[in-house]
């Protein structure tokens, strides 16, 4: 199997994913952890179906909706759907912060990882989807295997020192 597309085609490179759309059960409950815990704004609400939430002004990075899930359940282990979405903060001392907040509001962490490119925090929003805070390191840090390509890791993370950079 090849890296690439059959005919070759790579998306370009300055392509990214726009926003993430989850359906939740409870749209205020939802917010209490998008908004009230990881500090996105609501840009845009309708009614007690849905709120577009974002960061630094965005239209919308999170759309989160009841249309056809409202009161529902998480989907059971072992389906197929969404394993998380991560939320990348610029620098290391954003994400310290953004940790310190969900530890202060008690929701309990899955796991975190030193991925060698990046550092990451694991949890779960109150419907039961993934949830990953991370940050990336420099570039030019990340590390490769003698072919280029990159040489990913799960390492643990160093939650205490992370931490500590809350504190300044």
């Amino acid at each position: 199997m090849s890296d690439r597309a059959p005919d070759g085609y790579v998306i370009p490179a300055n392509a990214d994913i726009g926003h993430t759309h989850l359906k939740v059960s409870d749209l205020d409950r939802a917010l209490g952890f998008w908004r009230d815990v990881l500090g996105f704004e609501v840009v845009a609400r309708m009614g007690r179906e849905a709120a577009f939430l974002s960061a630094g002004g965005y239209h919308h990075h999170l759309g989160l909706n009841t249309w056809e899930s409202r009161g529902g359940a998480p989907p059971p282990p072992g389906h197929t759907g969404l394993f998380h979405v991560a939320v990348r903060y610029p620098d290391r001392a954003s994400l310290a912060r953004a940790l310190r907040r969900v530890l202060d509001a008690r929701i309990p962490l899955q796991g975190a990882a030193d991925h060698g490119v990046s550092h990451s925090i694991y949890l779960a929003d109150p419907d039961g989807n993934g949830v990953e805070l991370t940050t990336d390191l420099p570039r030019e840090q990340w590390p490769r295997n003698p072919d280029g390509t990159l040489k990913m890791s799960s390492d643990a993370l160093d939650v205490r020192a992370l931490l500590a950079l809350a504190e300044r």
